[in-house]
């Protein structure tokens, strides 16, 4: 038998599950769909509703609401799911919405995760794990964000755009182009800044990776010849190296929307 904790003041609907050790605080409402595992805590004023579960250790502040219907007129009521995953951590009035049908039926949200204050994941995104979206920052549907991003405050991700591993966006900044695995990019209408060094040092990247990912970089953003043809010569060049190749991957796998490149063309590393 299932050992939680629900606030007398919280509203549990018929057919939600708990899992052991949970603890659904204060004037939380949970909806009849949804999944809590074990030790999820909703601290007070939370709202979880929508077919939506939710990994175990993660914590939910007050006034976040969860799982409510998409921002998109095309949603018809569809049962779209969402799923948070392990351990994750969603600050007071962030707003995270399920997928649609035009965008496969899913939001996905990975370990770790730490999304802060009134920040907001759209309909139909994918989040890999320990993705940080500071204060304000915003991810509007069907973006991919990969493990270990970080958005700075206010920073907003138009529709499509992917996010590479590992890369950081500054602070204000509107993204309306795919960056790189590693990548920096800074500004409204952003351009790539660079490689994001300092989260490579900080994760104890090999020094010797991190020299190799600078020079390929340098060649993938340099002006000669095309795009193509600087990716397949950094692809060759470095064929053996990790980082690299993932860049290499990523845009070789590029869809619709653009690629941010470096202001003026050049590059910063």
């Amino acid at each position: 038998m299932s050992q939680f904790l629900v606030h007398p003041s919280a509203i549990v609907a018929d057919g939600a599950k708990i899992g052991d050790g949970a603890t659904v605080g204060p004037y939380c409402l949970v909806g009849e769909h949804v999944e809590l595992a074990e030790g999820v805590t909703l601290i007070s004023h939370v709202v979880v509703e929508g077919r939506t579960s939710i990994g175990a250790g993660t914590t939910i502040y007050p006034f976040a609401s969860v799982g409510h219907r998409p921002q998109d007129l095309k949603f018809a009521g569809e049962p779209s799911t969402l799923t948070i995953g392990k351990n994750c951590t969603i600050r007071e009035n962030a707003t995270i919405n399920p997928g649609t049908r035009g965008g496969g039926m899913k939001t996905v949200i990975g370990d770790n995760c730490l999304l802060m204050a009134s920040s907001h994941v759209a309909h139909d995104c994918q989040l890999g794990n320990n993705v940080i979206i500071a204060n304000y920052g915003g991810v509007a549907g069907h973006c991919q964000v990969d493990d270990f991003v970080i958005l700075g405050g206010s920073a907003v991700l138009h529709q499509f755009v992917r996010i590479g591993a590992h890369a950081f966006i500054g602070a204000q900044s509107m993204v309306d182009a795919d960056v790189i695995p590693y990548g920096m990019a800074v500004g409204n209408r952003a351009k790539l800044a660079g490689l994001n060094l300092v989260g490579l040092k900080r994760r104890k990247f090999d020094r010797e990776a991190i020299h190799s990912l600078r020079a390929a970089y340098r060649m993938i953003f340099s002006s000669e010849g095309t795009l193509r043809e600087r990716v397949e010569d950094a692809s060759a060049l470095f064929s053996d190296d990790v980082l690299v190749q993932d860049v290499v991957n990523f845009l070789s796998n590029r869809a619709d929307r653009p690629l941010c490149m470096p202001r003026n063309g050049e590059p910063s590393e």
